[in-house]
């Protein structure tokens, strides 16, 4: 029998007993009838003789063996995004790496591939101008451009310093997509994801923000493919949705209700963008192909349980979901270690571990029992909790 002692909020210990059934999971028989990209984490080197501060050394071969594990359940690639810890020890020239050795890796793969293309190799203090900008983002839209990428314009911690209202968004927007090669997809991300994206789109009124977003896409429609929004607000995302222009598509974002809106309903659905897709990558393929089958209720059988963990793992601060996100990598044996980029193992404290643990065994997502229990037993050892 899979038990294992785990503290309590008081620090007392009691037995835990695995109650989960691990998935079983395959290359998906059907394509899906929503597109799904997974944020996918990038795994750092823990024998790197690096400054923390520094944001650290990848591991190349872990990070690829992982996307092509993600690819080998039907689930896109959203490259170099948040999840990577961009602009939380992932540097632009490190991303384009990234985005590089991705293509290369997944060359032979069907499955979509979209990359982050920002303004991070900026300094925000040092922006003084819209110009600049524009100039930062068309820099990254040449590189990822010349590697062959598909673009995710994603929210710019400098536009929203320098901005001063709604149109000098839309002029920033609409110059830079004005250059792009293939329709993009357009990121809207949360100040819970990013605090220095607060009143992005030039207001702190999310629906007049909406509107904004909106105006770029209409002024632009043939230039964007979707936009992903992540405002955790489930009606928000619904509203949004009705009212975008034809042919642009919405990518949910919202790591809290992302079954119902995938589902969608009777006036559409969304497609996926989903950070936690990383995490959840045998369910989210079980249910996506559930729901390509036209089996809706098994979809919502096989995703609610994963909705506690999503929570959990996006509780606030949510940027620092990156977290739990290796943690379940780790349990499930796709990397042999915690560390992360910039030391970001150590924004999140134990009982969040514990609980984690328990609602990832409760959604079947422990998908090698003895395994996931040995090496939670590490964790705790490293507390000075003993199993004796």
């Amino acid at each position: 029998m899979n038990t294992i002692q785990l503290p309590t909020p008081t620090g007392a210990l009691e037995r835990y007993t695995l109650v989960g059934t691990p998935l079983q999971v395959g290359r998906p028989a059907v394509p899906f009838n929503r597109i799904a990209l997974s944020a996918a984490h990038v795994v750092a080197d823990p024998f790197a003789d690096v400054d923390p501060s520094s944001g650290g050394k990848i591991d190349w071969d872990k990070t690829l063996e992982y996307r092509r594990y993600l690819a080998s359940l039907g689930l896109g690639i959203a490259e170099a995004m948040d999840t990577a810890q961009r602009g939380m020890g992932l540097s632009w020239q490190e991303s384009l790496q990234l985005i590089r050795r991705t293509r290369a890796e997944l060359s032979d793969s069907r499955v979509p591939i979209f990359n982050g293309c920002g303004t991070d190799h900026l300094d925000p203090a040092s922006v003084d101008s819209l110009d600049a900008v524009v100039d930062a983002y068309l820099q990254q839209v040449d590189a990822i451009q010349t590697a062959g990428g598909r673009l995710i314009l994603m929210a710019s911690r400098a536009l929203a310093r320098v901005a001063r209202s709604p149109d000098d968004y839309v002029s920033v927007y609409r110059r830079v997509l004005a250059q792009v090669d293939q329709a993009v997809i357009l990121h809207w991300l949360g100040d819970m994801f990013d605090p220095a994206l607060a009143r992005y789109w030039g207001t702190d009124d999310l629906t007049a923000a909406r509107d904004v977003a909106l105006q770029v896409m209409t002024e632009s429609a043939h230039k964007v493919d979707g936009i992903k929004v992540s405002l955790l607000d489930k009606q928000r995302e619904i509203d949004m949705r009705r009212l975008l222009p034809a042919g642009v598509k919405m990518y949910t974002g919202d790591d809290f209700n992302y079954p119902e809106l995938i589902a969608g309903d009777e006036q559409g659905y969304s497609h996926a963008l989903l950070g936690i897709f990383d995490g959840i990558a045998p369910a989210a393929s079980a249910a996506l192909s559930e729901l390509a089958a036209g089996r809706r209720d098994r979809f919502d059988e096989i995703l609610a349980p994963t909705v506690p963990l999503s929570r959990h793992i996006f509780r606030a601060p949510t940027r620092f979901y990156k977290t739990g996100i290796v943690f379940l990598a780790f349990l499930n044996g796709h990397q042999s270690h915690m560390t992360m980029l910039a030391g970001q193992q150590a924004m999140r404290p134990l009982p969040y571990f514990v609980d984690l643990f328990k609602l990832a065994d409760a959604a079947g997502l422990l998908m090698q029992p003895e395994l996931a229990i040995a090496r939670m037993k590490t964790v705790l050892a490293c507390y000075g909790i003993s199993q004796e």
